[in-house]
């Protein structure tokens, strides 16, 4: 008996050593500090050293810092690199039986992260605007395109009219944006349509945070009016409550639309929970958070063991991640060109989408962290009748007393190291592509023919380019560094 308490006792000392409590953001706390403060590049030596990101399990998470770290430095072929490997990863779906077992076993941080579902739209948006840098034109509008694709995969995993996130309005914006700067015309319009009809469909006209901007009310009304389409230039003013206002022809130099991106997408944290049975005696738990209260029902034999039996117990504590969005001042950017000045319109807020998405998703997350304390539990206590099988079996004792206690003895501690290993693995999985914006911005600014020096600016953080106006549309996107941004009180 005191050797088995020895053991337990040696067990509990090591478990800090053996199951690191971590989170994947204190893991790149030091990486994700030098995003904050603009220094890119050392940043990017800070990725390619970083063993934890290169684990094959957080592969897409390395591609995609790495391709939004190699875009802020302007290294726009090595940038898409980096995001079409993310992209390939996506699609491949890169999952498998063995890692979908370890994590019911463990915690969902030890299988290959897939990525948030408005995260795939943000590589379409960086790889189409490094495409268009680059001046190919051609593989930018294979990426618009593939917005429509991944459109359409996001609302086939929901039933029609689900109250979810099936469309990214900001996605389907920049896809007007790219066949725009093609010269499709007809493309454009029926993104811009999409995209308007995105907000059209919610309350006050507001998706995941933004109200529709009035910049895209005057795209649909400006193409539906280049294509003719009368009869939609009509319906939208109607819907719009605005009419077409025709920009002065005389800006040969075409237009210039310019994204400000700012601070960076909030971290997941982990929060325990103790969920507690009904009281209904039908394994129905209720979950009471951040999210609100709701009940979980859950199905016992899902667990594939009937010693896992959930009904055995009154309360259970579970992981769960939870987003900490990052506070920020609100600053709208401006833009003076040609002694003309614009202010710029919220298009995209990833604080708002990220924890409402995972809001959205909540019951799934509480199911899920259930299943694996109904799996743990199960295997507590086989582990528990193992050992005392076990012992019986190969003891010696001829006290049948004695044999039966120290049997018990075994199994209490199988148990408790057991417990304790469970304890230690139960975790939320915390990862997430952190060094998005927290928000973007964008204005639309004619141009004239020739050079153009443009005046950008965001609260006291300013920067001056340097434009060719030619025919269509360009765009442009500055990544605000933001420890240089206050506002006058």
């Amino acid at each position: 008996m005191k050797h088995c308490i020895k053991q337990a006792w040696v067990a509990w000392l090591l478990m800090p050593v053996l199951f690191s409590c971590a989170t994947y953001n204190s893991k790149m706390s030091a990486y994700y500090k030098q995003v904050s403060a603009s220094h890119y590049r050392h940043a990017d030596h800070m990725l390619e050293r970083n063993g934890y990101l290169q684990h094959p399990r957080n592969s897409l998470l390395y591609y995609m810092e790495r391709g939004q770290m190699l875009h802020l430095q302007g290294l726009y072929d090595s940038s898409n690199l980096f995001l079409n490997l993310a992209d390939l990863y996506i699609e491949n779906k890169h999952k498998s039986l063995g890692n979908a077992i370890t994590s019911l076993m463990l915690n969902p941080m030890t299988v290959p992260y897939l990525g948030e579902d408005f995260e795939r739209f943000m590589v379409h948006y960086y790889k189409a605007l490094n495409y268009l840098y680059l001046g190919k034109t051609d593989d930018a509008l294979v990426e618009a395109r593939r917005i429509s694709l991944s459109t359409q995969t996001q609302e086939d995993k929901f039933k029609p009219g689900a109250n979810r996130y099936t469309k990214d309005a900001f996605a389907l914006n920049v896809q007007g944006m790219i066949y725009e700067a093609a010269g499709m015309i007809n493309d454009a319009f029926i993104a811009y349509r999409n995209a308007a009809d995105v907000y059209l469909k919610e309350p006050n006209n507001r998706y995941y945070g933004v109200a529709i901007p009035s910049q895209l009310k005057q795209d649909v009304l400006r193409t539906a009016a280049l294509m003719g389409f009368n009869d939609q230039l009509d319906f939208y003013g109607k819907k719009f409550n605005t009419t077409y206002k025709s920009r002065d022809s005389s800006n040969a130099g075409g237009e210039l639309v310019v994204f400000f991106e700012r601070g960076m997408a909030p971290a997941k944290t982990e929060q325990n929970f103790i969920l507690a049975q009904s009281g209904d005696g039908n394994g129905v738990f209720v979950f009471n958070g951040p999210y609100g209260t709701f009940d979980i029902p859950f199905d016992v034999s899902s667990a594939n063991s009937s010693a896992a039996s959930l009904k055995n117990f009154r309360t259970i504590r579970v992981a769960i991640p939870i987003y900490e969005p990052r506070s920020y001042n609100n600053v709208q950017g401006t833009i003076t060109a040609d002694g003309a000045a614009y202010s710029s319109e919220l298009a995209e807020d990833i604080n708002t989408i990220a924890p409402a998405v995972l809001k959205e998703r909540i019951v799934k997350e509480v199911s899920n962290a259930l299943l694996r304390q109904a799996f743990k539990l199960g295997m507590e206590k086989g582990a528990s009748e193992a050992t005392k099988a076990a012992v019986k079996n190969n003891s010696k004792e001829k006290d049948a007393g004695k044999k039966e206690r120290n049997a018990e003895a075994a199994a209490l501690v199988t148990g408790l190291v057991v417990n304790m290993f469970n304890t230690a693995t139960e975790k939320a999985d915390t990862r997430n592509w952190q060094s998005l914006p927290a928000y973007i911005q964008y204005v639309r600014v004619p141009l004239k023919k020739g050079t153009n020096d443009i005046r950008l600016q965001l609260g006291n953080a300013e920067k001056t380019i340097r434009i060719e106006g030619k025919t269509g549309l360009q765009l442009y996107n500055w990544r605000v560094p933001d420890n240089s941004i206050t506002v006058a009180p």
